[in-house]
């Protein structure tokens, strides 16, 4: 296993002395860099300086280059950029597990939005979102996108965690807990933007409308409208459903990704989540548009939503992320597990063992999901000069050995519960499994008396 200990690298004699690093991690057994050709870099290493990577490379290349101010040896270890969320709620982990095994849309009007009536509040959201940052470090995902409400607390939880995050302030056409009055929907918009931590690089803001069943054409168009001079992200959730897309025909006479284009939605700052029901029309019109898509393969089989047509998305050029959606329908935050299940449902759903492969499923894990958050050449991958968002695997366990494919082990055998060590902009924020950065049990017991409270209420 790893262990930190003192700068030891040393220049060869009469050479240039080695340049003094924030952190030089070396001897893994394993560096997957997810580069463009999907590297993997045998007793490779890595040095951070700051908040990026400064030396990617063979053990014995790093060291003669570098020297740590804090060194690991990561001896039976696998490093890996750090996994990407892109689509959940994270304030939804208080509602984990709430109104199991039901359609969507029932679960949606008699469980989901009574209970986000009653309980959900500024607190709700602040704890809800802590507990979901722990569990998503301790898990090896060093980025996600949010959608919700009360989404200030969101970011100032997100801030507070190290996590770096996309937080999307959640807008319907009817009364939500943030804002009863749904004609004052910009206003909401706005307030938030407005109120949005400055000077922070990790955090970004963002708008997410909940869906075209929930937000009128004119609420679309200002919305967007908003998220183009801010520059900043725009989510939706997009034909998650059969019955939605005949929802979308039945009041404007076309289907989902028709409307959307029509009211000028689509952009490369567009993310559409889930994008289940989709035909090839409108595949060819998201790869046109440069829109991004999240895939959220355990919460729409949970929900029974159906199968998305990735190997098809990923043959047109969509750009594809993957996402977990929230606690309340998957129920994790676990992206290992998330890997593991789009690359075998996919196999079994086309009879084709090649369909989704590890390579192609970690990409859209890591590579992917930073292109869908226009975080492209930051995140995402293990290359000098790109954000320090990383994760260490710990390789010497009896489901991990023999390893002959650091990809496929990554995605068919490795677990959340194999993350040792996290860095996100260069800051170690999970050691041995321990999470640095906030009290852990402090947290639960806070979630577990929102929870008491919502199950004394059913």
């Amino acid at each position: 296993m790893s262990d930190i200990s003192p700068a030891r690298s040393n220049p060869e004699p009469g050479g240039t002395p080695p340049r003094e690093v924030d952190w030089l991690l070396a001897d893994a057994d394993w560096v997957l860099t997810c580069d463009a050709a999907m590297s993997a870099i045998p007793s490779g290493a890595v040095a951070i300086e700051g908040d990026t990577l400064v030396g990617v490379g063979s053990s014995r290349d790093i060291r003669s280059r570098f020297r740590g101010r804090n060194e690991m040896c990561l001896k039976g270890c696998l490093v890996a950029p750090g996994l990407i969320n892109t689509h959940g709620h994270a304030a939804m982990s208080c509602f984990r597990g709430l109104g199991s095994d039901l359609p969507l849309e029932r679960w949606l009007t008699e469980v989901i939005f009574p209970a986000e009536a009653s309980h959900v509040t500024p607190e709700f959201v602040h704890y809800g979102t802590l507990l979901s940052c722990i569990e998503m470090l301790k898990g090896g995902t060093t980025t996600f996108c949010d959608g919700y409400f009360f989404e200030e607390e969101a970011a100032r939880a997100a801030q507070e965690s190290g996590i770096r995050a996309v937080l999307g302030q959640g807008i319907l056409d009817f009364p939500t807990p943030d804002q009863p009055d749904p004609s004052r929907f910009a206003e909401r918009a706005e307030a938030f933007l407005r109120s949005f931590p400055p000077g922070e690089s990790r955090l970004q803001p963002s708008l997410f409308c909940h869906s075209i069943s929930a937000c009128g054409p004119e609420t679309l168009r200002r919305v967007k409208s908003i998220c183009r001079e801010s520059g900043i992200l725009f989510q939706i959730h997009l034909s998650e459903t059969a019955s939605e897309v005949e929802q979308v025909i039945g009041r404007y006479g076309t289907r989902p990704v028709h409307h959307l284009d029509r009211l000028g939605i689509l952009d490369d700052r567009t993310l559409c989540a889930h994008a289940v029901w989709l035909d090839r029309e409108e595949i060819d019109i998201l790869a046109a548009r440069g829109a991004g898509l999240s895939h959220n393969e355990e919460s729409n089989m949970k929900l029974a939503s159906g199968i998305a047509p990735v190997p098809e998305l990923i043959g047109a050029g969509v750009r594809i992320g993957l996402g977990t959606d929230g606690c309340a329908s998957n129920n994790d935050l676990d992206l290992f597990s998330e890997m593991d299940m789009v690359a075998k449902s996919h196999k079994a759903f086309r009879k084709d063992p090649m369909a989704c492969s590890a390579a192609a499923v970690l990409r859209m894990a890591t590579r992917g999901g930073s292109a869908v958050l226009s975080h492209q050449g930051m995140t995402g991958g293990i290359e000098e000069g790109w954000k320090a968002d990383l994760i260490v695997i710990d390789l010497d366990q009896p489901h991990l050995t023999p390893l002959y494919d650091p990809i496929s082990h990554l995605v068919y055998a490795a677990g959340a519960g194999d993350v040792r060590h996290v860095w996100v902009d260069g800051r170690l924020v999970v050691s041995n499994g321990t999470i640095l950065t906030l009290d852990e049990s402090r947290i639960m017991k806070e979630v577990l008396r929102i929870a008491g409270k919502i199950a004394g209420a059913s």
